[in-house]
């Protein structure tokens, strides 16, 4: 796992409560190191500070989202929702707001690799010019494939297997997110949705099948 900040005691206290929860830990103190890390230990997970000196928490992301499919968390401040909401917007896995506690992060880290286990599940599911492969975990739209991120590919999942039925964001964090609205912004549910449709919709402004229940929340309608 790599943890990236520049704060020297947030990474202390996190590698070591990671550590004592028995994941190895590899630490890096600005985004440039965070690259060379990335590129060298292949880690399983990263913790990721987004205001970092010589190369900005976004820029490692993109970094990342172009070489692998790696989970990754944000680590951001109160003031920090733009970039927040620009990290998901790359494929961030999830986001902890500072300050946290320990506990929450690695509660989350659990959360995360959980959702990133591949499933060994055949099933094929399939919707306008979409079809999905849950067992190779890979999406086609007109026979092209779709990069989703874990997160957006787990989304897609548990709309699929709940049609023409309405479910609401907190639904959504406690099912997909593994989380609560106490813990993550909805607001991420949206993001994601958004996400989505911009990549399988045939026009995601006029959307055919994740649909908006203005005040309660989504329908996918098949």
């Amino acid at each position: 796992m790599l943890v990236v900040d520049d704060e020297p005691m947030v990474r202390e206290v996190l590698a070591r409560y990671l550590s004592h929860d028995g994941f190895e830990v590899v630490e890096a103190e600005d985004g440039a190191e965070a690259v060379e890390l990335l590129d060298e230990h292949h880690p399983d997970l990263v913790l990721l500070d987004l205001m970092l000196p010589k190369k900005h928490g976004l820029d490692v992301l993109r970094h990342a989202r172009s070489t692998t499919d790696v989970p990754v968390i944000l680590l951001t401040a109160l003031g920090e929702e733009r970039d927040r909401v620009a990290g998901l917007e790359l494929g961030a896995d999830d986001y902890v707001v500072k300050p946290f506690s320990p506990r929450e992060v690695a509660a989350r880290v659990r959360s995360v690799l959980r959702r990133a286990s591949p499933t060994t599940a055949p099933s094929i599911g399939s919707f306008g010019e979409v079809e999905v492969d849950f067992g190779r975990r890979v999406v086609t739209r007109a026979g092209d494939e779709v990069d989703l991120t874990r997160l957006e590919f787990d989304l897609l999942a548990f709309m699929l297997a709940n049609p023409n039925r309405v479910v609401s964001r907190d639904e959504l964090l406690q099912s997909v997110w593994e989380s609560s609205a106490d813990w993550q912004d909805p607001a991420t549910v949206t993001v994601h949705v958004r996400r989505l449709r911009q990549k399988l919709e045939q026009d995601p402004s006029e959307p055919s099948h994740i649909l908006t229940v203005y005040g309660v929340g989504y329908r996918f309608e098949p």
